[in-house]
């Protein structure tokens, strides 16, 4: 092949006489990474006002034909908090323990309370009511399966070479993920305590303390936590994209704002937005995490591999969940400002 009188020799490996592939041009991966980032971004946006739209609505109540007390919107938010935590347990762990081969069989016991806690949390966001004993006692369930996973995931980064180094702390059991769904069981007792507080027509309180700031505590306390598991995972993943900043940064501040809240009515007002962005925020995490899949080699058409190795689908929407409780706070707060 010959330009200007000068001979191109074919790279190793390439046919005498083609012309080698162009490469990209400077910053087209960029670009795309952030229309990418644009696209789910206002995807979530769209998503997270239809939930606020939809939890917000008011509904005619069973004692009564008036516009929704604000105890049972609270607990609504309680309950759906409980419901997408339940449903992020539900997925990873059914995934996260589908690759270890269940080789322990209380794996089984996350997705199965998971999904029981799921199903009720979603009937009782529809209708909330004071949790019979069955509720009760799912809730309790749920609250002990997280503390017991939390010991076992701990158990088995130990029982590694190096014990808790960095290297385990990346790729062994994940010590925060099994939390998710003590914080389910935590949303649903707290509604259920709600709504019998309202139903009496006294102040919600739960141990003994007003239930909006203690609500509100919680929630900063499990964006923290949820932000620590983020932290780790993204800093594995070398913050190769800006976006992944964003996960160690909003539900930092959200968390700040919610405690800030729980002391100074006055914060009220930043904090909800901050929990409506943080709501956007997971929603768009999966996104992210989506196209992280598609990157691998074959996309999702090799979904039975890429989904277990690429980035977790249903962690990012816990911080969903924890901010919708959040909201649940917020709603109580106002509510006896």
């Amino acid at each position: 092949m010959q330009k200007l009188g000068v001979q191109v020799l074919p790279a190793r490996g390439q046919a005498a006489g083609t012309i080698p592939a162009q490469p990209l041009q400077p910053g087209a991966a960029p670009m795309r990474r952030f229309g990418a980032g644009v696209l789910c971004a206002g995807l979530a946006a769209l998503a997270a006002i239809a939930v606020y739209r939809l939890l917000e609505r008011p509904r005619e109540t069973p004692w009564e034909h008036q516009e929704e007390p604000e105890h049972v919107g609270a607990a609504r938010y309680l309950n759906g908090a409980a419901a997408i935590l339940s449903f992020s347990v539900l997925t990873d762990s059914a995934m996260e323990h589908y690759r270890g081969a269940y080789h322990n069989p209380a794996m089984y016991l996350p997705p199965i309370v998971a999904g029981a806690s799921l199903a009720s949390s979603l009937q009782v966001s529809l209708t909330p009511a004071h949790f019979g004993a069955a509720r009760t006692a799912l809730c309790g369930l749920a609250l002990a399966t997280g503390i017991g996973g939390f010991g076992f995931h701990l158990y088995n980064v130990g029982k590694r070479e190096g014990g808790f180094d960095l290297l385990n702390l990346f790729y062994a059991a994940p010590l925060g993920a099994p939390i998710a769904i003590t914080l389910a069981g935590l949303a649903g007792l707290a509604a259920s305590r709600v709504v019998a507080y309202g139903k009496q027509k006294q102040p919600e309180r739960l141990l003994g303390l007003p239930a909006g700031p203690v609500l509100a505590w919680g929630t900063a306390a499990g964006l923290i936590g949820t932000v620590a598991e983020a932290a780790l995972l993204h800093f594995r993943g070398a913050f190769h994209n800006p976006f992944m900043f964003v996960p160690v940064t909003l539900p930092p501040m959200t968390a700040i704002a919610m405690g800030l809240a729980a002391v100074r009515p006055d914060f009220i007002r930043w904090a909800k937005p901050m929990l409506l962005a943080t709501t956007a925020m997971g929603v768009a995490g999966s996104g992210f995490h989506a196209y992280g899949v598609s990157r691998n080699m074959g996309g999702f058409y090799n979904w039975s591999q890429n989904l277990l190795n690429g980035p977790p689908l249903p962690a990012p929407p816990s911080f969903s969940g924890v901010a919708l409780a959040g909201l649940g706070a917020v709603k109580l707060m106002e509510a006896h400002q």
